[in-house]
């Protein structure tokens, strides 16, 4: 399978979610969008906010090779509402709602 040469953060499936949902992003390649030249290790944090901005979980934060990747994240513990994601990775910044159902 072919390693992308970009980044990139889809929406989560499903999304409404109770209790759980998946993420999927993408880690490139390419050491000018901050790809490192060893083999594509990139240091990716994907977090979970709630809707006053505050943490609510920490899915990723480590080093990971280029490629595509899927998280799951339960929120069997939080309260019903809106969430964000943000993925960064190198340069790279994006984030996504999604909407926990109860």
């Amino acid at each position: 399978m072919p390693v992308p040469d970009d980044f990139k953060l889809f929406q989560n499936y499903p999304n409404p979610f109770n209790p759980s949902t998946k993420i999927k992003f993408t880690i490139s390649k390419s050491p000018l969008l901050g790809g490192d030249r060893r083999g594509g290790l990139q240091f990716a944090k994907l977090v979970v906010y709630d809707i006053l901005g505050n943490e609510v979980a920490a899915l990723v934060n480590r080093e990971l090779p280029a490629g595509n990747h899927e998280v799951e994240f339960d929120g069997s513990n939080l309260p019903g509402g809106v969430y964000f994601y943000r993925l960064q990775a190198g340069s790279f910044v994006s984030s996504k709602k999604m909407i926990l159902l109860r």
